[in-house]
């Protein structure tokens, strides 16, 4: 992956978050018991939806694929900024820089082509349901997530291929606490502005076709559910803000990231945390503490392991 490139540069030197050895013993310690939560609780969901037959459902089906990719995507950069706050000198190789490029791009437009899925699945749910186990059968569930792995990865490779072969000769500090794509392209020999504007456009086609069909989705879900009856529409509008809560949440930081970034370091840092950190964080907490049938699964396991 690496080619001709590592002959002039061998490494990049990240510069963290923060310098006050104070503030890193401090932020060391939040992101490790965040990360001890985000990893355990996504699990917990997995293996619910796996093993409570309760919950073989294609929503629950869709949940634990979510579930598996925010584990995904908090582990490719936290635990290495966790053991970057006890450390002076934060490197990493240029291989393995790339490879957090590539797995940042894959995950992130793999979750946004979920949460369209997940949308699609709302949609039918609610709009459709007398033909909805029609239509998301276990084979139609497993082909869209497929396809979602499929862009992940098309767009990833598009972006990495072309980040690999840039020259980079001299400057190799990049003001973050993980290789994060627009700044590895600021630090190339050469001037980035067409690589970053075909980037921004790769990023953008990705984040803004998935969010106008999330939009698109939900309005159709919103305008079926102010005709039908109070219980239907309060049980219907329940499920689906969990899902807008996230995509909320997702879409804000990973837009203004990769698609229009403000090149303000603090804010590019702060979106980044939020982004990989508290983002798969929401998996446990919207969708285990505020979901009725999840937290009677949590309770059946329960009964179970003390039987």
């Amino acid at each position: 992956m690496g080619g001709g490139n590592q002959s002039a540069v061998s490494e990049f030197v990240l510069m963290g978050l923060c310098h006050s050895w104070n503030t890193r013993i401090l932020l060391f310690v939040i992101f490790l018991v965040l990360y001890l939560i985000i990893v355990p609780g996504n699990i917990v969901i997995v293996t619910l939806i796996v093993t409570d037959p309760h919950l073989h459902s294609p929503m629950y089906f869709l949940l634990a694929n979510l579930s598996f990719v925010d584990m995904w995507l908090s582990s490719i950069t936290t635990p290495k900024m966790i053991v970057d706050f006890l450390r002076e000198n934060k490197t990493i190789s240029f291989n393995g820089c790339m490879s957090k490029v590539f797995l940042a791009q894959l995950i992130a437009a793999l979750e946004m082509v979920l949460l369209v899925v997940m949308a699609y699945d709302r949609y039918m749910a609610i709009c459709k349901p007398l033909h909805y186990f029609t239509i998301m059968s276990l084979q139609r569930c497993i082909g869209l997530v497929v396809t979602a792995w499929t862009i992940g990865f098309v767009h990833a490779l598009s972006q990495v291929v072309v980040i690999a072969q840039l020259p980079f000769c001299g400057l190799r500090e990049v003001d973050s606490f993980f290789c994060d794509r627009p700044l590895v392209v600021k630090l190339a020999c050469v001037d980035g502005y067409s690589i970053e504007t075909f980037m921004s456009i790769n990023c953008g086609f990705v984040a803004i076709t998935s969010f106008v069909m999330l939009l698109i989705s939900y309005t159709h879900i919103l305008t079926t559910v102010c005709k039908s009856s109070k219980t239907g529409a309060s049980k219907a509008l329940s499920t689906c803000s969990a899902h807008i809560t996230v995509v909320v949440l997702f879409f804000g930081p990973c837009i203004f990231l990769y698609v229009w970034p403000l090149s303000i370091t603090w804010m590019d840092k702060f979106l980044a945390v939020f982004y990989s950190v508290f983002t798969p964080l929401l998996n446990p907490v919207i969708y285990t503490l505020r979901n009725k049938e999840m937290k009677n699964a949590i309770k059946r396991f329960g009964n179970y392991r003390i039987d």
